[in-house]
């Protein structure tokens, strides 16, 4: 397999930059999930690395070789996109052998991979099938398979589960990260749902306005978000936050906020110590609010929702409007006032001005 370098990469589309000064680097053997909304360049970036489009500065290395202006074929890489882009008149087979007979290939090789794949991918019954006999994951499965026959240095994916149902999506995702752990491939994967960067990445490298806000385990991005997009971006239902100010007092540090006075005694600040007075966001997430009678804080119910395992609780405090998330057989009110409780240790502290975590 492969290292991924990116260096100073300027990516320019109709005129606009889509990606500006970005560094990456994307280990041998890792598992990176470029993650973001629609539109914060992860694609783009997908898409320069392959050599599909070109980049208007800085440079691309693979394997320590500068691959910046080497053609898609003489990167070596797999690309899978979002869409099948399967031949419908050729069985599955013939779509898995099909670039490698374009090459060249000797026969025997070409059917040797084409086993291998289809064995891994779990494809051997349906070798003789057409594209319109296959199921969406059955598609996606063969593009896939598609890449893996290669043998290639790195393989780029594309959000490739997006067209599929949750059960499917579901299901491909385990497989995907199986498949990963066999081959232990340099894997490149763009997605926007939060869910499959959580579960399948080695590390996560968040994205916004072309830029990454954020690269570091699913566990870091998580529990540490670097400010304050990563963390509303990061967890279903998103973290909540409340606006105030920091204070230093005779009691210590404490974060203050109308009607909601919060200390800071185990919270561990980035950037240097809080500031009295300073300007901040508090950010609890919904999971870490414990609702107890004998809860600090309070807030009236302004809707329930179940989700099976759980319930999440709309809680209305002042101009905010936080949700905690309780076992299901946690019994709530439209209008009932409940108090809670959560720990600094868990909580996250923003600047009010760039967002950046304190």
């Amino acid at each position: 397999m492969a290292a991924v370098t990116v260096r100073n990469l300027r990516v320019v589309l109709g005129g606009q930059p889509v990606i500006d000064a970005l560094d990456l680097e994307v280990a041998d053997g890792e598992f990176l999930v470029l993650l973001g909304p629609s539109g914060c360049g992860k694609s783009t970036l997908l898409h320069a690395m392959a050599g599909l489009i070109d980049v208007s500065g800085g440079h691309i290395e693979i394997d320590g070789v500068d691959a910046t202006w080497a053609s898609p074929r003489e990167r070596n890489i797999g690309m899978v996109f979002q869409s099948y882009a399967l031949y419908p008149t050729m069985s599955v087979a013939g779509n898995l052998s099909f670039g490698l007979r374009a090459r060249g290939m000797p026969r025997a090789e070409v059917a040797a991979r084409v086993q291998r794949a289809a064995a891994l991918l779990q494809l051997e019954p349906l070798l003789a099938r057409k594209p319109a006999q296959l199921s969406g994951g059955q598609r996606q499965r063969v593009a896939i398979g598609r890449a893996l026959v290669r043998d290639a240095r790195v393989y780029l994916l594309d959000e490739p589960l997006s067209n599929l149902d949750a059960n499917l999506r579901a299901a491909l995702r385990r497989e995907l990260k199986l498949l990963h752990q066999r081959l232990g491939a340099t894997m490149i994967y763009v997605t926007h749902d939060q869910v499959e960067a959580l579960t399948l990445a080695t590390r996560i490298a968040v994205l916004h306005q072309g830029r990454i806000q954020q690269l570091g385990t699913p566990a870091e991005v998580y529990a540490r978000p670097a400010n304050r997009f990563v963390a509303g971006f990061m967890g279903s239902p998103p973290m909540n936050f409340i606006e105030g100010r920091g204070s230093i007092g005779q009691g210590g540090r404490s974060f203050n906020a109308p009607q909601f006075d919060f200390p800071l005694g185990d919270y561990e600040p980035d950037g240097g110590p809080l500031v009295d007075g300073e300007e901040l966001v508090l950010g609890v997430r919904p999971e870490q609010i414990r609702l107890t009678d004998s809860g600090t804080f309070h807030g009236q119910v302004t809707l329930i929702e179940p989700m099976g395992s759980s319930v999440v609780i709309w809680l209305q405090l002042g101009n905010a409007h936080w949700a905690a998330l309780a076992p299901q057989h946690y019994t709530a009110h439209i209008g009932s006032t409940v108090h809670f409780a959560f720990d600094a240790t868990t909580a996250s502290l923003f600047r009010a001005d760039d967002g950046a975590r304190r």
